[in-house]
């Protein structure tokens, strides 16, 4: 009976006051939505920090266009005595931190000095793990190298080659390694 009563009182009010209190009762359910939403979904401070990351990644992404469009196309190279372009000692440091590329005719030409790093990639399908170009502030040198593996030939052996980066190639929209020296 007294829900009966409510309900005539909130029937017998005026229609601006029914549909003022409507607005206002659709304007909370809209506001606990999307804070259960935000809840649930939003992470503001997680969301700014991953902003902030990918603005750092564009900006050295863009220095490292600038870099790349600064080099001759072509054998970029440490070492005098060459008709290639010689690197200076900060272009060389430069180039080596933005070379993540190591080509099929590198890895070939390091593998041949090591013969059982050799004989597994042959076997696994010439299938390369991982490949990796540093910077070593020590000795002041860039260094690349890959490590292949028979785990997928039943071969429990894995073998990593590396060796200084000597030279590189510039295609003009990015660097690669052009030879490794590992002996």
């Amino acid at each position: 009976m007294p829900k009966e009563n409510y309900l005539n009182r909130i029937k017998q009010l005026p229609e601006a006051i029914k549909q003022f209190g409507g607005l206002v009762l659709i304007f909370f359910v809209i506001f606990f939505s999307f804070s259960v939403l935000n809840v649930m979904f939003g992470g503001g401070d997680e969301l700014v920090r991953k902003m902030k990351l990918e603005e750092d990644r564009i900006a050295k992404e863009r220095k490292l266009s600038e870099l790349i469009s600064k080099l001759p196309s072509g054998i970029l190279v440490t070492f005098d005595g060459t008709d290639h372009h010689r690197l200076t000692d900060d272009f060389y440091e430069q180039v080596c931190k933005a070379t993540k590329l190591i080509p099929q005719r590198a890895i070939m030409g390091a593998n041949f000095l090591n013969f059982r790093a050799h004989e597994i990639y042959t076997i696994n399908g010439n299938k390369i793990d991982e490949t990796f170009v540093k910077w070593d502030e020590g000795a002041n040198k860039c260094f690349a190298g890959f490590t292949v593996s028979g785990n997928n030939v039943g071969v429990d052996e894995s073998i990593t080659v590396s060796g200084e980066a000597l030279s590189f190639l510039s295609t003009g929209i990015d660097t690669r390694v052009y030879y490794i020296k590992n002996f």
